[in-house]
């Protein structure tokens, strides 16, 4: 009787085998590829959503600007007018680490981020986003 106790204890202290540690981690493992699948995706309509907020804001400025100055910077003199002036602290980057674009059109301006490609056009990811009007037609 004292003998089948112990050899209870023993197998209670003993641990987890190899087997069941390699379950737990292949287990962890496909809960890791579930989650890295579902998040994916979610990166890029954040870097969008991103890109559309920093236009908003761009756009904040060069209404402050124009209140100042009466009329919107040069195409040639671009967003560095708005770090010159104090609006903004730098020169913003758009998620995707390239410059954002800032054209005079009509004495209106036009800010633009070329997407994760930094070329204009593209689909997808890759699709400009700007304030233009998408009735407005392009130069």
């Amino acid at each position: 009787m004292k003998q089948q106790r112990q050899d209870i204890r023993f197998r209670l202290r003993r641990g987890m085998t190899l087997i069941e540690i390699m379950v737990v981690i292949t287990i962890l493992g496909l809960i890791a590829g579930a989650v890295v699948v579902a998040v994916i995706p979610r990166l890029d309509e954040a870097r969008h959503s991103r890109a559309e907020l920093d236009i908003k804001n761009i756009e904040s400025g060069l209404k402050l600007y124009y209140a100042r100055k009466g009329t919107y910077p040069d195409t040639s003199t671009g967003l560095k007018a708005l770090v010159d002036l104090q609006i903004l602290d730098s020169l913003p980057k758009d998620p995707w680490g390239n410059d954002y674009i800032y054209v005079k059109e009509n004495n209106r301006p036009v800010i633009t981020s070329y997407g994760s490609d930094g070329a204009p056009g593209g689909e997808g990811t890759a699709a400009d986003i700007s304030n233009r009007d998408p009735a407005a037609p392009r130069r």
